[in-house]
């Protein structure tokens, strides 16, 4: 028979062991916890530090995808007299799956550009008076072209007041794609108005209107009395390029008159007519509208 101090002695043994034990237990799911942790974190790094690569960003005129061309050279050089989608090679009777991506992700870009809007910062930071049209959303902008012509009594009392009777009024609008403002408005404004100083011509304060189409000048040009009212504008994206832009150039332009007043330099963007390059061609096509005091089929 087990005495009493014996069986204590043994009830003790045993409860040590299994406190060991589970303490043993305890630090194995501590530093397993922390081990799967710690992989879950570096793989949530890696997923956070990798990203892919934007492939609208890829120049495709300078991309061959056909295996084994019997003439690259040939086959490069027409590619670079192109932005049709020539070369891109097929499996089977189908697209191959980065040509499908990318005319997807094209197609994407140029949704983004029509119902985006240009960023506020934007406005701000470069001074410009911002204004809008008669249109109050996108979908009223895309549905109602009628409305993007068009400012409210008040809104009229704010070009007139803000920008009086310059000899060149500038506008900015965000047209059908805001990402060709952002990408070239600044640059073609820039050298816009150094080509006009040079010829002893200044424009006014710069208007940015919201929900604008072309013949919102009509307006300015009437509130402002300006010699040439110039709309830089978004132009409908396509598949080639979201941030294409057009500069609208009239001499004296008035609510009513014929489109044929009007002058207008379009594909402006990084693949077509570079904005610097094409704000000094505007500024020249201003002066001789000035020294002509005539615009579209009338300048010579």
């Amino acid at each position: 028979m087990i005495k009493e101090n014996e069986l204590k002695s043994l009830i003790e043994s045993v409860v040590k062991e299994i406190v060991q034990e589970q303490n043993s237990t305890q630090s194995d799911v501590v530093q397993k916890s922390g081990e799967t942790e710690s992989v879950n974190n570096t793989n949530e790094s890696k997923v956070s530090d990798e990203s892919l690569a934007d492939i609208t960003k890829i120049d495709i005129r300078k991309e061959l995808y056909v295996p084994q061309p019997e003439d690259k050279t040939g086959y490069m050089d027409m590619k670079k007299e192109t932005s049709a989608r020539i070369g891109v090679w097929r499996a089977g009777s189908r697209y191959k799956t980065s040509s499908s991506l990318r005319f997807k992700a094209d197609h994407a870009a140029a949704q983004d550009a029509v119902f985006s809007y240009v960023d506020e910062n934007f406005i701000d930071e470069n001074g410009f008076i911002s204004i809008s049209t008669k249109c109050e959303d996108k979908d009223e902008y895309i549905t109602r072209p009628d409305l993007g012509r068009q400012f409210f009594d008040e809104t009229r009392k704010v070009i007139k007041n803000e920008c009086g009777s310059p000899t060149v009024q500038i506008v900015i609008g965000d047209g059908l794609s805001s990402a060709a403002i952002e990408a070239n408005a600044l640059d073609t404004l820039a050298a816009i108005k150094q080509r006009l100083r040079g010829y002893g011509n200044e424009t006014g304060k710069e208007l940015f209107v919201k929900h604008c189409r072309v013949r919102a000048m009509d307006v300015v040009g009437d509130e402002t009395g300006a010699d040439v009212v110039c709309v830089l504008i978004g132009e409908r994206p396509g598949l080639v390029t979201a941030e294409s832009m057009s500069a609208y150039l009239c001499y004296k332009p008035t609510v009513g008159m014929p489109e044929a007043r009007m002058t207008v330099i379009s594909n402006i963007h990084e693949h077509g007519i570079p904005a610097v390059e094409a704000g000094a061609h505007i500024a020249e096509v201003i002066k001789k509208m000035i020294d002509q005091k005539a615009s579209g089929l009338d300048l010579e």
